[in-house]
């Protein structure tokens, strides 16, 4: 339904600026680094985990990781501006933004297929995920508390798991591990995030973890949930699970995540979404070095 009629005669693309670099300026604003670069460098660090044997594979599904996240902003876009009224602007048309989307959903396929012809069938299903995620978010996954939740955490990792896969052809569970860890920190972070629309959300009844908690509620939820991540890294430590210098990373983010704990929901997000940076870069760096083994 929301690919239909992609092409009209004359479409325009950019809402604000004609010509070529307007429409190439509007395309360009659908692409959000402080979002996408988690699931890119999670994608990076499931390869790295898999030794990295095969840079080339490890771009091919960085890339394909990419336009899936694309099509997200622009659907979500889409989605906010033009059928619920929630946005003040976008830089694209309707019209456009159709186009972006089977432009990316085109590019995404083509990514897919080739990872299961060089890697498997298996390499492909579990980069289709983090398309269907982004794909599906609005406005579909994001009206109850769980999906709007744990929709983006589980591409990320998802991201992750594919990374490895596409690198050693099978599962770990290192990696498995990696990933739920990843999912259960970044699904604390959602929340604090989500909880910057409480008002908003409220009020068109939109059922965010915040909206069905209460704010208070759900800033403890959303702390516990981070906390649990940060203990697993410790326990998967611990029994041999991860390289004992996995260790860094909670105590890391630990910091990160206390300075933000009285933060405002906006200050918060910010922190925290950098802190999750650093916690990755520090796993990164246990991993890839393991100084303690």
């Amino acid at each position: 339904m929301w690919l239909k009629n992609v092409t009209t005669p004359h479409m325009r693309i950019a809402r604000h600026d004609a010509g070529l670099a307007g429409s190439l300026r509007a395309l360009a604003s659908q692409v959000h680094p402080v979002f996408m670069l988690p699931p890119l460098a999670a994608s990076g660090f499931g390869a790295a985990l898999a030794g990295l044997d095969a840079p080339g594979l490890a771009l091919l599904h960085v890339a394909t990781a990419f336009t899936a996240l694309y099509t997200a902003h622009v659907k979500d876009g889409y989605v906010d501006f033009y059928h619920r009224g929630e946005d003040d602007d976008h830089p694209l048309t309707a019209a456009g933004c159709r186009l972006a989307l089977a432009a990316s959903t085109l590019l995404f396929a083509v990514g897919t297929v080739a990872i299961g012809l060089l890697v498997g069938p298996v390499a492909a299903l579990l980069t289709l995920p983090g398309w269907l995620v982004g794909y599906l978010h609005a406005p579909h996954l994001d009206t109850n508390p769980v999906t709007t939740t744990l929709g983006y955490p589980t591409g990320i990792g998802f991201a992750l798991v594919g990374g490895y896969y596409v690198q050693a052809g099978s599962l770990s569970t290192t990696a498995v591990g990696f990933a739920a860890v990843f999912v259960t920190v970044l699904a604390g972070i959602k929340i604090i995030d989500d909880a910057k629309d409480y008002d908003y959300d409220r009020s068109i009844d939109k059922r965010t973890v915040a909206v069905a908690l209460g704010h208070s509620r759900a800033r403890t939820v959303a702390f516990g949930v981070m906390t649990l991540g940060l203990l697993a890294v410790v326990g998967l430590a611990a029994v041999g699970t991860f390289p004992p210098s996995t260790v860094a990373a909670p105590a890391v983010f630990g910091l990160v995540a206390a300075v933000s704990f009285r933060a405002d929901d906006e200050l918060a997000t910010m922190l925290l979404v950098r802190g999750s940076y650093l916690f990755l870069a520090t796993l990164v760096v246990a991993v890839w070095f393991r100084p303690l083994s």
